[in-house]
Formats: C-alpha cells, sequence, structure tokens
C-alpha cells in the first residue's frame, strides 16, 4: 500500500498552492507524509494547509523562486531532511517565437528549471536528503508534441528532462531516485488564460480518453514515485496524457 510507505516521511513540494500542488498536498497529508510547500501566494498557501490532513506536521514557506536571495531564506527554513521532493511550480504563456522578449526567455527559465537546479544543488551540498529519497519533477507532454506559440514553455521543460536524467546519474550512489512525469492539459484553469474557448473545445478532442486531466490524476502517478512501491525506477520520463501523445 503507498499509505504505508508514506507514513511520516517529509515530502518538499514547490507549487504546493494551487493546481496539481494543492491536490498532492493534500492527497500526501492523507497518506500521513510531512509536508514543506513553498509557493508565492501566502494565502493560497494557507488554504492548501487548511484543506491538508491536520495529523501531520506541514510547513509553509511563501516566497518567489526566483528572487535572488531565495534560497539563503530557504536555508534557514528548512531544518530537517528530506524523503522526497516534487518539483512542481512552472509557468505557461503562449508566444510565438517573433515576439519572444529575453525578459520573458529569463521568466520561464528562472522558474521552470533554474530554481529546481538551484534547490537541488543546496539539498544535495547540505546533505539533506535521506538514503533511498525520491525526486519527482513535473515536466510536460508539450516536449514531445510541441503545440503552436510555446517554444519557451517547451524549451524550458525539455531542460527539465535533461537535467532531470543527468541528476539521476550522479545521485544514484545514495540510493535516491529521480523520475519526470510528463503530464498532458490538466484542469487548473491554465488553459483558459491562453487559449480560446473554442480552441480548448478543439483541443480537447485529440485526447483518446476523452477528457482533459484532473489534479487528482497526476498526484496519484506522484504519490506512486514517492512511495516505496517505485525504489527500482529512475531516469525514467513518463507520459500521463490521455493518450493525447499518440494520437
Amino acid at each position: 500500500m503507498i499509505s504505508d510507505t508514506l507514513q511520516g516521511k517529509t515530502i518538499l513540494v514547490t507549487g504546493g498552492s494551487s493546481g496539481i500542488g494543492k491536490q498532492l498536498a493534500i492527497d500526501l497529508s492523507n497518506y500521513g507524509a510531512n509536508l514543506v510547500l513553498i509557493g508565492r501566494d501566502k494565502e493560497k498557501l494557507a488554504s492548501t494547509k487548511e484543506s491538508c490532513n491536520r495529523n501531520v506536521d506541514i510547513k509553509c514557506f511563501s516566497y518567489d523562486l526566483t528572487a535572488t536571495d531565495f534560497i539563503e531564506k530557504f536555508a534557514h527554513f528548512l531544518d530537517g531532511n528530506l524523503d522526497g521532493v516534487v518539483f512542481n511550480a512552472g509557468r505557461v504563456k503562449v508566444n510565438p517565437v517573433q515576439f519572444i522578449s529575453k525578459s520573458e526567455i529569463d521568466e520561464f527559465f528562472d522558474i521552470n528549471i533554474k530554481s529546481s537546479m538551484i534547490i537541488s544543488q543546496f539539498l544535495i551540498r547540505k546533505k539533506k536528503l535521506n538514503t533511498a529519497a525520491s525526486i519527482v519533477f513535473v515536466s510536460s507532454i508539450a516536449t514531445k508534441k510541441p503545440t503552436v506559440a510555446n517554444s519557451i514553455y517547451n524549451a524550458s521543460k525539455g531542460a527539465v528532462n535533461s537535467f532531470a536524467q543527468s541528476l539521476a546519474i550522479e545521485v544514484a550512489s545514495k540510493k535516491v531516485r529521480v523520475n519526470t512525469i510528463l503530464p498532458g492539459y490538466v484542469e487548473t484553469n491554465i488553459l483558459g488564460r491562453v487559449r480560446t474557448e473554442e480552441e480548448i473545445e478543439k483541443h480537447q478532442k485529440e485526447y483518446l480518453l476523452g477528457r482533459f486531466g484532473e489534479p487528482k490524476d497526476i498526484s496519484n502517478l506522484i504519490c506512486f514515485l514517492l512511495s516505496d512501491l517505485s525504489l527500482w525506477m529512475t531516469g525514467s520520463q513518463i507520459s500521463i496524457d490521455g493518450g493525447y501523445s499518440i494520437k
């Protein structure tokens, strides 16, 4: 049982204030895991904590992952070791290549990959990962099946895929495993901010199972990868997209 292997573990989740991150926090807390949640919105983080199981320890760190002094602040906040890490924080925006600005490139890469690289380095240097810890990166199926005007997002998530596999090689001697999941579109209101209703309806028809994903669909897979049921998995890139990538 997943719950048997997550009970009492301490898991760090970035982007824990909404969407997939919030659902994951709720599920992990119900499995008995203690949580360290990072998010920019203090009120939303508080709402996530309020929705979680009250019988576990939950620490919330509200800060911008792109801030230059983030890791110094975080170093003082994190007072124990971790059994799992989920890099879920990310940003998406539709913009054709001809209109991309340097500031947008920096913005996307800072949040989608650089912050994860810096946190990973800190956790390794400071020996903050317990033996057999599990690290999960949330990437995107867009890295395998690109769409129009998503070049910055696709590129930054492609970097996530490459970094995660390189990290898996470096930490394997400590029995730490690193895996990446590649979700299709998940109902978290993000697509509604960058696509018209007509475009959304057309996009949904491309999913073999007839619907977009839900945060729970993604959380279930992440919980499995964090649990001891996946002890022989590392360096994997797992598509979870309702059949979108093969249609």
